[in-house]
């Protein structure tokens, strides 16, 4: 996974939302509809870090759903000062960390996780959005067959394969930056020729300038950046609201 994973603004601001526990697993859940839920599949910095929490607040209150951000690293936790600190990023390694994490230990989990949300909790309605990590993840939740979620969206992916892109069964949204070496060009023209054969609703956004990451963690004290920020947002809301409502 390249550097730019790792590196990124810390927002301000307070969640709103309470821990709970959703098949097992440690979640943060912000908002309170009974019908429609969203399961995040988050970045490297996991379920705690603030961003991603803030983030599901806004989705929570705008599409009028409620967002489940579960942990699926373990209870291993990433934090942007790993990152920052020359001493404590020098120690962290982000190849052994995505082993540890790779998509067979943490694919069942995701699994789990959605099907509680469908089964046990009752949600009439499920999305999915995964962040950079959680991008192949949305991929195989919402693969043909599956009957687990409605919509899946995705901002930045990594480790997503063309198998996963070929084999989508429901509405897809990407959010994708200019410069991405993780989402690559190959990947974006996969994308871009196949979804569009597959008889599904494609909403492909395009962010010139910005980079892998900003959807989670841009500067929103630059202008580029936070218009980035904003139009990824409402554009995850708008695509969320029309699906699970």
């Amino acid at each position: 996974m390249s550097e730019c994973c790792k590196t990124g603004f810390r927002w301000t601001g307070t969640p709103e939302g309470k821990e709970t526990k959703v098949a097992g697993l440690d979640a943060y859940v912000s908002g309170s509809n009974k019908d429609a839920a969203i399961l995040i599949v988050h970045d490297i910095f996991g379920w705690t870090f603030t961003n991603a929490r803030v983030l599901a607040d806004h989705y929570a209150k705008e599409a009028d759903v409620t967002v489940y951000l579960v942990d699926f690293f373990g209870g291993e936790l990433v934090t942007p000062d790993m990152m920052e600190d020359p001493e404590k990023a020098k120690d962290f390694n982000v190849g052994a960390f995505l082993g540890r994490h790779n998509k067979a230990a943490r694919g069942p989990e995701i699994f789990a996780a959605a099907k509680a949300l469908k089964n046990e909790l009752g949600y009439k309605k499920l999305g999915a959005i995964g962040f950079c990590y959680g991008g192949w993840a949305v991929f195989q939740l919402g693969a043909k067959g599956n009957n687990l979620v409605d919509a899946i969206s995705t901002a930045h992916p990594s480790l997503l394969e063309k198998s996963e892109i070929d084999a989508v069964g429901v509405p897809v949204q990407i959010l994708s930056p200019e410069i991405d070496p993780l989402y690559t060009e190959e990947l974006k023209a996969h994308s871009n020729q196949v979804i569009p054969t597959l008889g599904l609703e494609y909403d492909y956004q395009y962010f010139p300038a910005l980079r892998h990451g900003f959807a989670t963690r841009g500067d929103p004290n630059n202008a580029v950046q936070k218009k980035g920020l904003e139009r990824a947002k409402n554009a995850v809301v708008y695509w969320f609201a029309q699906h699970l409502h």
